[in-house]
């Protein structure tokens, strides 16, 4: 099922090594001659996927470890990832913010790329070729997307432009970001197919544009904070709801009974995933390395995995713990609250275990085969009800019923009611490590009360700063602000 997928991104990414903005246009680089049949495009879109390879380790990095789910425990605090937990103003330089901006903008290049290049003389079948522009329209959202709940505004590249074009390009205000991903998504729902066969698993489909849709809607719909970031206060609940209730009455998913088997190494493509990122092991170089992102090395090296990667320090906090009921049966499956070395010592590092398989470990920790679950039936679930506790209409009964849906699956008692407080705190141990809980907390207007809450109680090294409205998106990296003096303006709030 994966290998032709990742067969072509191989022959893709051969041709195609292009970093960030400051790049030349595919078509001056001897490409002219790939862009010439269906085949060379197939490849080109599925080497536009390629670019999420690092989408799990960015969200992690970006989103869950500034969230009150993790605490980076370090005597330096000069990490990266540490850095971003720490809420450290000199973000602008941090290699994890600038590596995502560039993946992105990579995704959106290839995206504009074949966009540009598509047409009926290379891809005569229209069938096709519609699906290949979908995929392209939905991927160019996706990247700007995250983008705008990361960055606020940026540069709005919607073609190959070339290294002199880009040199003029400012970063463009948020609604006008907003709407190139919105007109991208609704072409994507109209082109993109409902499923595919077993080779083309993966891909994204008029669904997965749906529920992106929702999302958006939902963001948009968010507080503003003050600040130009990814909340207007759009009040598009409706719209939103709309897409997910497409998606519950209409789609082709359901809802997992056991918890476990949604992230089964023999249960991938279940009917809980409506998108995910692909990845395969065994050493051909498209395996995963988010799947052991907080494992300690003495863990992996005590188990015979083989291939330590050194870290003990990105912890899961313990606020995050301690709001798993005893009989939760999410808390064992999502969390390892320690292990015993080599010696018999027992280490008391609380990590992610949630997509560790230790059956199904490859050659290095780069080489994981588990999907990463993007988005999934159980989040529909929950977007609608944070929709219609949010301003929506919808009923309190529907809110139950899907929060007793999850609880009952959690081996937990119902509730009789629902608040957003209430629903928020289900879906953080729900979605423990699939990096939800930041942004849950942007949109629902909780994000600097809950952070600053919670940081006095759990740093107990007090290296955290208190965060304030500028932190919830993160400064333009220093890169970007070096290329042309004048053409960006950093955001408020950062040195």
């Amino acid at each position: 099922m994966k290998k032709i997928l990742y067969i072509a991104i191989f022959s893709f990414l051969f041709i195609s090594c292009e970093d960030d903005l400051d790049q030349k246009p595919i078509s001056d680089i001897g490409a002219n001659n790939f862009y010439s049949n269906t085949d060379d495009f197939e490849n080109a879109i599925n080497g536009t996927y390629s670019s999420l390879s690092i989408y799990p380790n960015m969200q992690f990095y970006l989103s869950e470890m500034r969230s009150d789910n993790m605490y980076g425990v370090t005597a330096t605090g000069v990490r990266p990832y540490e850095q971003i937990n720490n809420f450290d103003l000199n973000l602008a330089t941090n290699e994890q913010v600038s590596d995502n901006w560039d993946n992105d903008y990579k995704g959106i290049f290839r995206a504009n790329t074949v966009l540009e290049r598509l047409n009926a003389e290379a891809v005569p079948e229209e069938a096709t070729r519609n699906r290949m522009e979908g995929e392209a329209k939905f991927l160019r959202a996706f990247f700007f997307f995250d983008l705008v709940r990361f960055y606020g505004k940026v540069p709005l590249i919607d073609r190959a432009y070339t290294p002199e074009e880009t040199l003029e390009i400012g970063r463009s205000p948020v609604p006008e970001i907003y709407d190139l991903i919105l007109a991208d998504l609704q072409d994507a729902i109209d082109l993109l197919p409902e499923n595919y066969d077993n080779n083309f698993k993966g891909k994204a489909t008029s669904w997965s544009a749906k529920a992106l849709l929702g999302l958006v809607y939902l963001t948009r719909s968010g507080p503003t904070y003050g600040i130009e970031g990814p909340g207007l206060d759009s009040g598009e609940y409706a719209e939103a709801l709309s897409l997910f209730n497409d998606i519950i009455n209409n789609g082709p998913f359901g809802f997992v009974d056991d918890y476990s088997e949604i992230f089964s190494y023999t249960n991938e493509g279940n009917p809980e995933i409506v998108f995910d990122v692909q990845y395969m092991s065994g050493g051909l170089g498209v395996g995963g390395e988010y799947q052991s992102l907080t494992v300690p090395n003495g863990y992996l090296t005590v188990n015979n995995v083989g291939f330590p990667n050194g870290e003990d320090r990105k912890q899961v906090s313990t606020d995050l713990i301690e709001e798993y009921p005893t009989e939760d049966v999410r808390d064992e499956f999502n969390i390892l609250e320690g292990y015993e070395d080599a010696n018999g010592n027992f280490n008391p590092s609380p990590f992610y275990v949630k997509y560790i398989d230790l059956n199904y470990a490859g050659q290095d920790r780069f080489d994981w085969g588990l999907n990463y679950p993007v988005i999934r039936y159980t989040d529909i679930l929950m977007m609608k009800a944070e929709a219609i506790l949010m301003g929506g209409s919808g009923s309190q009964a529907d809110v139950v019923t899907y929060v007793n849906m999850v609880r009952d699956r959690a081996g937990l008692a119902p509730v009789s009611s629902v608040d957003i407080d209430v629903l928020l705190e289900e879906k953080r141990r729900e979605f423990a490590c699939e990096s939800k809980r930041w942004f849950d907390l942007i949109r629902t207007g909780k994000v600097v009360e809950t952070i600053n809450d919670w940081i006095p109680v759990e740093d107990i090294q007090d290296r955290m700063n208190l965060m304030d409205e500028n932190q919830i998106i993160y400064p333009i990296p220093s890169n970007q602000m070096t290329v042309k003096e004048g053409l960006y303006q950093q955001n408020p709030g950062y040195n």
